[in-house]
């Protein structure tokens, strides 16, 4: 039997998983021996792990058949590349399965990440989504239980994820946000947030504060009887408490209230946050504003409206969101624009922020509940080009990362519901903001053009964090694609159904309009004919066979040999 104090933080991956089954019914799904490790690290000199830093457990968790994942902190920071998002991802849509097969599976991660592994890229950026996308469906099945204990926390794309699950168990040691203090630092300068200043640190993304402001459902000791109980409860006693992702109204009231140029403190938001709970009033503040036309996403949305009978709202500035007709069918359109003189100077270029994220959320919920009993769903259409995530103190302790999830939520939502959801990505689409905006898609359209770029962060601060020079990336983006810019290595990995040749991307004309429309539509038609709601043409494709996603697919095979 285990100690009756034993720190969950304090155990390793494999342990933890073990410790939070039932006594002696785990088992290892692709374990170690089988040496399953990611192909693209040797080649930059970085040494494997056969795990590859995720282990897949395998028991039952209150005498209940259950899936329990762990990340492993001390493997590259927790690090996501294929292998390790694939065994995430693979493992939750096997639970998925199960279900749908009448057989209950308790599905739980166990969060020790920075994020995307930047060796990987976009290989990370693609497994993520597909965590995501498993999170949402299986949600609407049962509880999908997340805990983050001490050491390094969850942070990056895998931030984003946590803010989907059912519930989410925190503790006071355990962090939550998406962009690192240092990151923040680095990107925004020490004024903006100081990492060296640890108290400051915990009282912004610490499990306590999160807790009080409803980022997470329960501060939990650092005890795996005591973990194990909390799970279990909330497992046996699941409620019908709205997801946190899907708290729009109380979250658009705060930010439309708040004046960023105060200076806000944790206790300050925790006072906003309680005013704003419950709130539903939402106003239109875009009446009369002039509206930012210098981006490729603003163009594009332009072009997409222009119509008879497009019909333009949103609720912010920095959100363009309208309804029109593709080819006689309608469509909503979201793009995600520039604002120079926008309250949130974080997001004054055409950066993800957490209004962008909410109001993107808002727009997709509504056209969902006005088309919920329609038999042909309109279609979203995403217009990509969005520089980044905002970097920024306010943007962490407000919570960020959940406004990037609410607005990768409810495409993924939509995309349940049965509306064709496609992505045109005609500029950057860049780490988070790039998840929040674009990666849900059933379908990813793209322009071939060198200003289409995909990645999870800039070239320089890719550098600096992985201790390379910039001719150093220059020559890894060589021998794996997925740590190069360029949107032909993008579709090297199989998630692109088209990419568009012979289109003016920052100045579209008439015939590039007319061509785009064309690609949408059909676009549109196979995600209809295809019926596939979840993500999986992207695992199906010529490129994704041929190569591109070999790890993914190897996991997946092995998962399912192994499951039963």
């Amino acid at each position: 039997m285990l100690k009756l104090r034993e720190s969950l933080t304090e155990l390793k991956a494999r342990e933890r998983v073990k410790a939070l089954l039932d006594e002696g019914t785990f088992r290892e799904l692709i374990p170690p021996h089988e040496q399953l490790e990611s192909p693209h690290l040797a080649p930059q000199g970085v040494v494997p792990q056969s795990d590859d830093g995720v282990i897949v457990g395998r028991g039952l968790l209150g005498g209940e058949n259950a899936v329990v994942v762990a990340i492993e902190g001390d493997f590259q920071g927790g690090g996501i590349g294929e292998v390790a998002g694939s065994k995430i991802a693979g493992a939750f849509e096997r639970a998925l399965k199960d279900h749908e097969n009448g057989i209950p599976t308790r599905p739980v991660l166990i969060f020790d990440t920075g994020g995307v592994r930047l060796q990987e890229a976009n290989y990370g950026l693609l497994t993520i989504a597909e965590i995501q996308a498993s999170i949402v469906a299986l949600r609407e099945k049962t509880p999908v239980i997340g805990i983050i204990p001490g050491k390094i926390g969850s942070f990056g794309g895998m931030s984003i994820a946590a803010g989907l699950f059912s519930k989410l168990l925190i503790t006071k040691e355990g962090r939550l946000g998406l962009n690192g203090p240092e990151v923040i630092e680095q990107e925004a300068g020490i004024e903006e947030f100081d990492a060296g200043d640890r108290q400051l640190v915990w009282r912004t993304v610490g499990g306590e504060q999160r807790q009080k402001t409803d980022h997470a459902d329960t501060l939990i000791e650092d005890d795996i009887q005591s973990i194990r109980s909390q799970v279990m409860k909330h497992f046996e006693e699941p409620g019908n408490e709205e997801p946190r992702c899907e708290q729009i109204s109380s979250f658009l009231h705060l930010l439309h209230s708040f004046d960023p140029s105060e200076s806000l403190t944790p206790e300050k938001y925790l006072a906003l946050w309680k005013e704003s709970k419950g709130a539903i009033t939402i106003e239109d503040e875009t009446a009369g504003m002039s509206i930012s036309a210098d981006s490729n996403g603003s163009k594009w949305f332009t072009e997409l409206m222009a119509i008879d009978g497009a019909v333009e709202s949103s609720q912010v500035k920095t959100v363009r969101c309208g309804d029109t007709i593709i080819n006689g069918k309608d469509a909503r359109v979201l793009a995600v624009v520039p604002d120079k003189e926008n309250k949130f100077p974080r997001v004054r270029g055409g950066e993800v922020g957490l209004e962008e994220g909410w109001t993107i959320a808002y727009h997709i919920h509504q056209a969902i509940e006005e088309d919920k009993n329609k038999e042909q769903k309109r279609a979203i259409v995403a217009v990509v080009d969005v520089p980044s995530q905002a970097y920024g103190y306010n943007e962490e302790l407000i919570g960020i990362h959940l406004a990037c999830a609410a607005a990768a939520n409810a495409y993924a939502k939509a995309r349940l519901a049965g509306h064709p959801v496609v992505s045109l990505v005609v500029g950057k689409a860049i780490s988070g903001a790039f998840l929040a905006h674009g990666l849900q898609a059933n379908r990813i359209l793209a322009v071939d053009d060198p200003s289409v770029q995909v990645q999870v962060m800039s070239k320089e601060s890719n550098a600096r964090i992985t201790r390379r020079s910039l001719e150093q990336l220059e020559q890894s983006a060589k021998t794996v694609p997925s740590t190069a810019y360029d949107i032909r290595s993008f579709q090297t990995l199989g998630a692109l159904h088209k990419l568009i040749t012979d289109v003016n991307a920052s100045s579209p004309l008439k015939g590039d309009t007319e061509k785009i429309m064309k690609e949408i539509d059909q676009a549109i038609d196979d995600s209809r004919l295809g019926k596939d709601h979840n993500l999986q043409n992207r695992l199906t494709s010529k490129e994704a066979v041929g190569g591109g996603r070999k790890a993914s697919l190897e996991v997946r095979k092995r998962l399912n040999e192994q499951w039963n």
